[in-house]
């Protein structure tokens, strides 16, 4: 436990988060793989709350040391119904959950806006690293941040302390997901209707963990020259970057234009091939973590060569993301968080989908095809402002994965006697054991 003096060192709790401690009885849903929400339902009850928890796998079962937990045994079709059964029960005023748009969590959504129970969204950070987000109702697409810059113009900007360092790595991000997995797998007889939003599978997932480290050091071997070339002083500022986002994420699954990965990269490189000054060139990046799933290499030769891209067009997976932000000329996304970091290195940005920084006057307003000719320049103060609010209202000093300094320490003006006296009224309501308890089919 921090010291009174480490203590004070923490940036200050987001404004989301207080509202969540501020809650009497949180219902937490299923959360990211790891001990986090384990160490969030800990911290709420030292705070004085009741926590209740729902399993829906048995890897949700293994990263829970806490008590307060039920098992949904239940079929898909059934949970609408036992969710809003349990929170008139036991008269949940929270819920919490991590992936607004997995399907259990979409049901669970609904069920709390009919019930007028407030949602707490968690998610990975907006600014990275040493953050992940929370917000109330929805994150990204679905958050309720003002997209206004007139109204980040009118922000004030107290002093805040940088967040303390998470220690996060990707080495034991795969170990817990495949700890996951196997849970999964062993305590299946415990979940007959048990549902994922993608494969948990301990053989093929592992397996493909594997293949991206082998691919990792095979590009450490293919893509070398490359940072010193990109990076020179006759080609910084002459080539364009694309960073790309997971197959899978909801963020391009629900709030993008494009069905796939491989439509974005033909849109962009067609627009690059028409639009862009014949002297600078585009550079693809791959993501670090669908490395294991996805590779692109023979889409983009295909379309360069549709395209008589010749070698303009560059494909890369490794590189070290903040230099190449230093150097490029401009970014082009779809919604991905790369965008803010681009900002924040001065690099023009232009967003193809639904991101929560995408406004006029922050990011590129006009079409794909003006961008390559004139991305314009990053507006720093309203950049600053807008960041300034992020940290204030959804960023927590945090990882998913590793160590959580925002959870081990207590900020002196958390303290609300008010909901203390609203719990001591609250009527006695039996909630589970320590022990796990079988939910029957509903």
């Amino acid at each position: 436990m921090p010291t009174a003096t480490e203590n004070a060192s923490l940036p200050p709790w987001p404004t989301a988060f207080r509202a969540l401690v501020d809650r009497r009885h949180t219902l937490i849903l299923q959360g990211p793989m790891g001990w986090f929400f384990s160490d969030l339902a800990a911290l709420l009850t030292k705070q004085g709350q009741h926590v209740t928890k729902v399993h829906f796998n048995g890897g949700d079962q293994l990263f829970w040391r806490q008590g307060g937990a039920l098992r949904y045994t239940g079929r898909p079709e059934a949970l609408a119904g036992w969710l809003r059964d349990l929170m008139k029960r036991q008269r949940i005023d929270a819920v919490v959950l991590f992936g607004q748009m997995r399907p259990i969590h979409c049901v669970a959504r609904e069920v709390a806006l009919e019930l007028g129970v407030g949602v707490f969204v968690f998610e990975e950070g907006y600014l990275r690293p040493n953050y992940v987000t929370i917000e109330r109702r929805g994150v990204n697409a679905l958050s309720r941040l003002p997209r206004s810059a007139g109204f980040y113009a009118e922000q004030h900007l107290p002093r805040q302390p940088p967040p303390q360092p998470t220690t996060q790595n990707i080495r034991r991000t795969a170990l817990i997901a495949a700890a996951y997995g196997i849970a999964a797998l062993a305590l299946r007889p415990w979940f007959p209707h048990q549902t994922y939003h993608r494969s948990l599978n301990p053989v093929t997932e592992p397996l493909r963990w594997a293949r991206s480290y082998l691919r990792h050091l095979r590009y450490q071997f293919s893509e070398r020259g490359w940072h010193a070339r990109l990076t020179s002083p006759d080609q910084s500022k002459r080539w364009f970057l694309v960073p790309l986002q997971v197959q899978s994420d909801s963020q391009i699954t629900h709030h993008s234009p494009y069905g796939s990965i491989e439509a974005f990269i033909s849109d962009v490189m067609a627009s690059f091939a028409e639009h862009a000054p014949g002297d600078v060139g585009l550079v693809i990046k791959h993501h670090p973590m669908d490395r294991a799933y996805s590779d692109y290499r023979r889409h983009i030769h295909r379309e360069a060569q549709r395209l008589n891209l010749g070698h303009r067009v560059v494909y890369l997976h490794d590189q070290h993301l903040p230099t190449l932000l230093d150097h490029t000329r401009g970014v082009i996304t779809i919604n991905s968080t790369v965008g803010l970091q681009a900002l924040h290195h001065g690099a023009p940005v232009i967003t193809l989908g639904e991101a929560v920084y995408s406004m006029p006057g922050l990011v590129h307003s006009g079409p794909l095809a003006s961008f390559w000719q004139e991305p314009g320049k990053v507006n720093q103060t309203l950049y600053q402002r807008f960041r300034h609010h992020l940290v204030a209202h959804t960023q927590l000093n945090a990882s998913f994965y590793a160590s959580a300094p925002a959870l081990q320490g207590r900020p002196p003006s958390v303290h609300n006697p008010v909901r203390q006296t609203r719990r001591a009224e609250l009527p006695s309501v039996e909630l589970p054991s320590a022990r796990i308890h079988d939910v029957a089919d509903a």
